[in-house]
Formats: C-alpha cells, structure tokens, sequence
C-alpha cells in the first residue's frame, strides 16, 4: 500500500505533484501532526483517497477543528485496507498552557488507554498494530535535547507492547545534524521521520 505521510510544515511543491497526478498511486493519506487543516483538505479532495491523522502541538484542540473528510485518530485505532492503524497525538509539554502537550507520566496514561484496542486487536487478527502515527517522535529516537523537541517515552513502550511495523511521527526535522537518519529500525518496527513529507511503500 503506498501512504503520503506528511507532518509539520505546508509545502508548495506538493500543490503542485497533487494536482499533475505524481501521488495518483497513493492510497491513504496520514498525518503525523502540526499540519494547516485547509492543507491536508485539499490534498483529501485532489487525491480523492481516506486520511487519518493525529494533532500537533501546534494544532488546535480537537474538540474546537478537525480536518474536514479526515479522521482523528488520537487515543484510536482503524482497520484500513488489511492495515491496522492507531494514533497518539501531542509532544513533550514545555510551555504550561501548552495545547496538545503533555509530561512524560501524562503521555503514558494516554497511550494506556490504547491497551483495550489492541488487545482487541490482537484476539481478532493476531496482531495489535501495523502502523502508529504520532506528532512526537519517540524518546531518544530522532528527538532533539531541547525541551520542546524531547520524544515521548510512552512511545517507546508502546512501540515494545504493539510491536507496529511502521511508526510515522514529525515534530523534529531531520535535516538538524544531530539527526543523522530518518529512518531507524527497532525491533520489527522501522520509524520514520516523515518531515514535510513521505510517499512510503508499506507492505504486511
């Protein structure tokens, strides 16, 4: 299944590809967060393809915007096209008042209430997860040693407990040279920063 996976920042070159039909073989859009909504519609309608995606911490609150066609997947988990896809949204907090921010020990409490969906899962298709999406990367896993761009610890764990073969996040841009690859396998799972954009040949 080929994914356009995009985070973090509206590129115009990618108006352009949409249109002259480059991503014709896209078959899902994600979005791993801190992306204008009027962005992400606009490519829904021009590659006419499902999207799911997770808010950043740039984004608003969920219960105030959404992405219009799309689907949040936040604290969920979907079933598309034999792909088992879960979302956990958000990055380290590092302003008090911050929106879509949480502490390390509030981001776990968050991926907990994932548990009961993947174990569902798991009793249903013998797996928990294909791909997560999320803003934040996980910690120590192409984050950065600023406040503001530390990685979520509770990704790491749950990484371990759904075993995805495929994480997707933004938030951190690669192109920094204390990040030397987008891409790093752990387990079975490889990660991928996928800052602005990626077209990703997944496969089960």
């Amino acid at each position: 299944m080929k994914i356009l996976a995009l985070s973090d920042q509206a590129v115009e070159r990618v108006y352009t590809l949409s249109s002259n039909g480059h991503f014709r073989d896209v078959e899902l859009i994600l979005g791993c967060g801190d992306m204008p909504y009027a962005y992400l519609e606009y490519l829904l309608t021009v590659l006419n393809v499902p999207m799911y995606y997770v808010p950043g911490n740039h984004d608003p609150r969920s219960s105030q915007a959404d992405a219009e066609g799309g689907s949040n997947i936040d604290l969920k988990t979907v079933r598309f096209n034999k792909f088992l896809i879960g979302g956990l949204g958000g990055s380290i907090r590092y302003r008090p008042d911050g929106v879509n921010q949480y502490t390390q020990a509030e981001a776990y409490l968050r991926a907990f209430a994932l548990l009961p969906r993947l174990a569902l899962n798991r009793l249903q298709y013998g797996r928990a997860l294909d791909i997560l999406i999320s803003h934040s990367p996980p910690f120590g896993i192409h984050d950065d040693s600023d406040p503001a761009h530390n990685g979520l610890k509770a990704l790491n764990w749950l990484i371990r407990i759904a075993q995805p073969r495929y994480h997707f996040h933004g938030h951190t841009h690669f192109y920094r040279q204390n990040i030397a690859s987008p891409e790093t396998i752990t387990g079975i799972t490889k990660i991928i920063n996928v800052y602005p954009y990626k077209v990703i040949e997944a496969s089960h």
